[in-house]
């Protein structure tokens, strides 16, 4: 049969490539094959998401029996049964695609619950609370994902009240069937593939709309279950600065969304240190594990249940400009990748990020500190407070640079978040939402500064400490960094120079250069005649990918900046093109 029409084990024993299951299968799977302990799952691969959207957004036969093999498989695995006492089976629905788009697709969890079911787990567990909390949770889920209803559960809430509540706003009801409540989630799953806040992310990272969604099924395992179970995430290195030190964060009795989200604010790992010791030291030494395997910062999603520590999802992690230099630079040194490698890992923009505005004590004589909170990506923003993402939009589209001030945020405010020149949340940790699309946008970022902490600095010029997690009033607009300042930049600057394919120097040490900015010269068609025989030129058309390529096709041109790196990884970069398209 073709591989839509499969349901496809991820127990280790095939390795199949993300483009056909996703890096979130892919992972489990690779997870699976090097003994790490994962809750068993499968996938419907991407394949399946274009029969479902290109088929009347109806689910086929095939895709509907592929998921009932699935399912046979899990309660054969665990020896539970979907949606039957007296030990049921609950599963997750999870998207999947081919590249991380953290946070702009859809998750629905403890799928396959109803009044029976929640009944059976009262019972096998001897904890009522936990079973109705899980049923709570799976109806919230499911009105929110797939009946697309708003839905507001509290600690108080029972089953019958968040069906209503749903029932009110979009006269559909919570299916108890648990095929129809996979089914359900499924569709939903592949229907986020073409949400706005995911088409909005392709298009600003340039990924291709025709990957397509895997959907990966997995039993669940319970963050919520005691005092000895919890969520969390851990990092193989610090994303925020690229230090060598693992860096995490540990909800207690809680679930994955909560954490990403920013719905409870977590801890960091030293509390699942104090608790569960043995715990936290497997979880240490399986991300250093991870990261060796794959030569690269990890993003790790764990479950502890009962005691049981389980791995979710392993991902190469989105980290800061500044620990993306810094690991390429340490991993480079250390031999785990070449020189070319390590550039390959830093992209100009990242290097234009961190040649930004710096604060230093100087600056600080008038400013008074009006809000603090959690780093979670460094660097230096400035600009006026806005409390809305559409707000965000319309004011740098009028030339204002804004800081976008949220009380914590989600993927529909991910086109504010772009435009922003930095980011603050009142809730949250730094494995929220806010914090990891902060790190991979380079925009600094502060979380958690506190109930009511933000709103009256809408309107005000702010200035964002993400090294230190301190918003300012009072600052003036701030100088740029130098890279001789900066050894990993420096360091990569003479790598760069060795490998790339142009010459470049800068001002202070070529000083008789053709400048075109001098000369007029605005459109790249007219570089060639005014270059002639002055091979050193200067000009601000340099300064784009474009403009770098027309001066590559130059014959012996020598480039004139003040950002020498970010010319040459540009150069690099269509180098790198050319070579793919060859």
């Amino acid at each position: 049969m073709p591989l839509a029409e499969n349901p496809i084990v991820l127990d280790g024993s095939v390795e199949l490539s993300k483009n056909d299951i996703g890096g979130k299968a892919w992972s489990i799977a690779h997870m699976a094959a090097l003994g790490i302990r994962v809750p068993p799952a499968f996938v419907l691969p991407t394949s399946t998401c274009w029969a479902y959207l290109n088929g009347g957004m109806t689910l086929s036969e095939d895709s509907k029996r592929a998921l009932r093999e699935g399912i046979a498989y899990l309660e054969e695995s665990l020896h539970r049964t979907f949606g039957l006492g007296p030990s049921p089976l609950l599963v997750s629905v999870r998207s999947g695609a081919p590249v991380s788009m953290p946070g702009m697709m859809d998750t629905v969890l403890n799928l396959g619950i109803d009044q029976v079911v929640e009944d059976k787990l009262a019972v096998e567990f001897a904890d009522e609370a936990f079973a109705r909390e899980v049923h709570c949770r799976f109806i919230e889920s499911y009105g929110r994902i797939v009946l697309k209803a708003e839905v507001e559960r509290t600690q108080q809430s029972s089953p019958k009240e968040l069906t209503e509540q749903i029932a009110n706003q979009v006269d559909l009801q919570v299916p108890t069937d648990p095929w129809e409540q996979l089914f359900g989630a499924v569709a939903a799953v592949f229907e986020s593939w073409q949400s706005p806040r995911a088409r909005t992310y392709r298009r600003h990272w340039s990924i291709s709309d025709e990957l397509g969604t895997a959907v990966t099924i997995q039993a669940m395992v319970f963050g919520n279950r005691d005092e000895a179970s919890g969520t969390g995430v851990i990092f193989s290195r610090n994303p925020m600065t690229g230090e060598g030190a693992p860096f995490g964060e540990y909800l207690s009795r809680g679930q994955g969304e909560e954490v990403v989200s920013g719905e409870r604010t977590p801890q960091n790992l030293s509390r699942l240190a104090e608790q569960i010791p043995e715990v936290c030291r497997e979880l240490l030494a399986t991300a250093s594990k991870l990261e060796k395997d794959a030569r690269d910062i990890q993003d790790i999603e764990f479950t502890v249940e009962s005691g049981t520590l389980y791995f979710l999802q392993s991902r190469v992690a989105k980290r800061s400009p500044r620990a993306a230099v810094k690991c390429a630079v340490e991993m480079a040194e250390a031999g785990w990748i070449t020189r070319e490698e390590a550039l390959s890992r830093v992209s100009a923009d990242q290097v234009k990020i961190l040649l930004r505005p710096y604060l230093t004590e100087e600056y600080l004589v008038n400013a008074q500190i009006v809000a603090q909170g959690q780093p979670s990506c460094p660097g230096i923003a400035q600009g006026i407070g806005v409390t809305g993402a559409d707000e965000a939009v319309a004011r740098v589209g009028d030339g204002e640079a804004v800081v976008l001030l949220a009380h914590n945020t989600s993927p529909q405010d991910l086109h504010g978040m772009i435009v922003s020149s930095g980011i603050c949340t009142e809730v949250g940790g730094s494995t929220s939402h806010a914090a990891v699309v902060s790190r991979q946008l380079g925009r600094p970022c502060i979380v958690g500064c506190g109930n009511e902490e933000l709103s009256a600095l809408e309107g005000k010029f702010i200035t964002v400490d993400g090294f230190n997690g301190v918003i300012y009033v009072g600052v003036d607009w701030l100088p740029k960094a130098k890279i001789d300042e900066d050894p990993d930049l420096s360091t990569l600057l003479a790598w760069a120079r060795e490998v790339a394919p142009i010459k470049v120097s800068t001002p202070d040490v070529t000083t008789n250069f053709l400048d075109l900015d001098l000369q007029g010269i605005t459109e790249l068609d007219q570089v060639v005649s005014y270059v002639d025989d002055r091979r050193q030129v200067r000009s601000t058309l340099f300064e784009t990918l474009e403009g770098i390529e027309a001066a590559m096709n130059i014959e012996g041109i020598e480039i004139v900046t003040e950002q020498p790196l970010v010319a040459l990884l540009m150069a690099m970069e269509v180098a790198n093109k050319r070579s793919s398209q060859r």
